[in-house]
């Protein structure tokens, strides 16, 4: 079932907004009455609801971000009205169709000058599987009619937005996972064709081969040698590549392993699923190095983390209307 909570005066809407997506700061636009409403649904980590009100802003601000613990992307698609985001320095105006994604661990507001909808999903960062300097060049940027995936993503968004109601369960979440890719999939064919970014020749490599590694999930041989020949370069060129990151080859092919597992055990549709059967699914099929690596990473063992969210939902879960 959707859920449905709706305020008839802007202190209930204060409140009730911080409550379903991060602590925010708002303030009305006008002297009239104010209406909004949320309807929404939360797939474990994720939320996607529509949001529609009267004129108002809304600011996150460093001392909330101070205040919170984790790390989300929210990605909005403007239906109706305009709504005017800034962050990062930058400033966007965004008309019904619209797209735009900003970082909650960074101050922003956003802002609505008359009546509007708005749909909103919220999804945590680690999710992108995108350098955080990458999205960092994206906030507070429109893609939308004129941008040639934004003009597929948006309506596709649009109607998943309206299907979800009757989506409830292990499909809805699945859905919602492959929403998450393709807003991936946006976003770096966003960051590639930004002017300046050829400049950057090693950072562009970097993002071929995490890429690359990506697709190479899988393999339970995956080994630097392998990655370097693919690319044409050395193994120390490699490694070099990403030390410069701040990372390491093996480090970046665990940590990304590692999410697509928990992905996975996040995944009503794969509840029957075996736990080693996840991991080998991404290259770890051993299972006690599995454990103990998912444990390290996660602070639970698959199994448990597993039940965890099963009974109550993971660690750092979106909130919305309940």
């Amino acid at each position: 079932m959707e859920h449905v909570k709706r305020a008839a005066s802007f202190d209930e809407w204060r409140r009730l907004v911080s409550r379903s997506f991060v602590p925010l700061e708002a303030d009305p636009i006008g002297r009239g009455p104010f209406a909004g409403h949320l309807s929404g649904r939360r797939l474990n980590e994720l939320a996607i609801v529509e949001v529609g009100a009267s004129a108002h802003a809304v600011r996150r601000t460093p001392e909330l971000i101070a205040a919170s613990e984790h790390a989300y992307y929210k990605l909005n698609l403007q239906v109706s009205g305009h709504g005017l985001l800034v962050q990062d320095g930058r400033e966007t105006l965004l008309a019904p169709g619209d797209l735009a994604i900003y970082d909650t661990q960074r101050p922003y507001t956003l802002s609505f000058d008359g009546d509007f909808t708005t749909l909103v999903m919220m999804f945590p960062q680690q999710l992108v599987g995108l350098p955080r300097e990458d999205i960092a060049d994206l906030t507070a940027v429109r893609m939308g009619s004129g941008h040639r995936l934004g003009r597929a993503v948006a309506p596709f968004l649009t109607q998943v937005g309206a299907m979800l109601p009757e989506l409830d369960g292990p499909i809805g979440h699945r859905l919602a996972m492959n929403v998450v890719d393709l807003l991936a999939t946006l976003l770096a064919d966003e960051a590639y064709a930004r002017p300046g970014r050829a400049e950057a020749g090693q950072s562009r490599l970097l993002r071929r081969v995490q890429h690359f590694i990506d697709g190479q999930l899988s393999n339970p041989c995956l080994a630097p040698a392998e990655i370097a020949a693919a690319h044409y370069i050395s193994t120390r060129s490699l490694q070099k590549l990403f030390a410069d990151s701040g990372s390491t080859v093996a480090g970046w092919i665990r940590e990304r392993r590692l999410e697509r597992c928990r992905r996975d055990l996040l995944d009503p549709l794969n509840a029957e699923l075996p736990v080693g059967a996840i991991g080998a699914r991404w290259g770890l099929p051993d299972a006690a190095h599995f454990s103990r690596v998912f444990r390290a990473a996660y602070g639970a063992a698959p199994t448990a983390y597993r039940r965890a969210a099963a009974e109550s939902g993971p660690p750092g879960r979106a909130a919305v209307p309940a």
